[in-house]
């Protein structure tokens, strides 16, 4: 059975390149997930709305507190990510490199998704 990874894709904090420029990058990475549809390895793909959306619960005393904006400030968050199926950590490195290359210069974390 293959097992699922996690590719995590990390940006800067602001506002996202203009049109002319983001364009061409959705487009390959279009093309990136249609690839990665037929070869049966994805599993599915999220963009993420930006960290300032986000609302933080933490159960503290017997409440739950909730916190508007990012768990944690930084420079970098999760902007989407994809979860592709692989034989082994080798073929799902493969696929966070071509999708690192499309999303040059961001990185890409691969983690292994427990079952």
């Amino acid at each position: 059975m293959k097992q699922q990874y996690l590719l995590s894709i990390y940006q800067p904090d602001g506002d996202p390149p203009p049109p002319e420029v983001l364009g061409p990058i959705m487009a390959d990475l279009g093309a990136l997930n249609e690839e990665m549809q037929a070869s049966g390895a994805w599993v599915f793909a999220v963009g993420l709305h930006p960290p300032s959306t986000a609302t933080v619960l933490r159960a503290q005393g017997g409440d739950v507190l909730m916190t508007d904006g990012p768990f944690a400030e930084g420079k970098e968050h999760i902007g989407g990510f994809t979860v592709v199926q692989a034989e082994d950590l080798d073929e799902a490195l493969e696929w966070g490199r071509r999708l690192a290359a499309v999303l040059s210069p961001l990185s890409i974390e691969v983690r292994p998704i427990a079952t």
